[in-house]
């Protein structure tokens, strides 16, 4: 079970993809979308909102794509969250979902906490143990 929206999880899981796969060139949204087989119209509006939040920067052209704004160790797990949470837009909700929520406040409080304390670069450090690594491309990108 877990207690992060599924817009958060998304948000987390393509900016760490994008920090660990966008070295040599942005990775594209149709990448992403197939890499993990998704709707490219969710996670497109999805990047878009972590463009806005100055998470990621978009590139154009051919072989443009996303790829991260700033150093993967001065992005918080929080920022990133917040970004996905404000993406995904806010609902009034029934009143016994707004008692749930009055009541799931301070644990959402404590995982706020827990998360701003994280980097992106912890959780790039955390996937490479895991032998979710970086693409080993060594085939020559340039011609003599």
């Amino acid at each position: 079970m877990t207690l992060l929206p599924r817009a958060v999880r998304l948000a987390l899981m393509a900016t760490l993809d994008i920090g660990l796969h966008a070295r040599a060139r942005p990775v594209s949204s149709k990448q992403l979308a197939a890499r993990y087989d998704l709707p490219p119209r969710r996670l497109e509006s999805l990047l878009q909102a972590l463009v806005r939040a100055g998470i990621l920067k978009s590139v154009r052209g051919p072989q443009g794509g996303y790829e991260l704004a700033r150093e993967r160790r001065r992005l918080t797990l929080a920022e990133i969250a917040r970004a996905a949470l404000g993406a995904e837009g806010e609902d009034e909700g029934a009143p016994v979902e707004k008692a749930l929520c009055v009541v799931l406040e301070d644990v959402e409080m404590g995982l706020f906490e827990r998360l701003e304390q994280a980097t992106l670069d912890d959780l790039a450090a955390r996937a490479l143990k895991k032998g979710y690594g970086e693409r080993q491309d060594f085939g020559a990108d340039f011609a003599i």
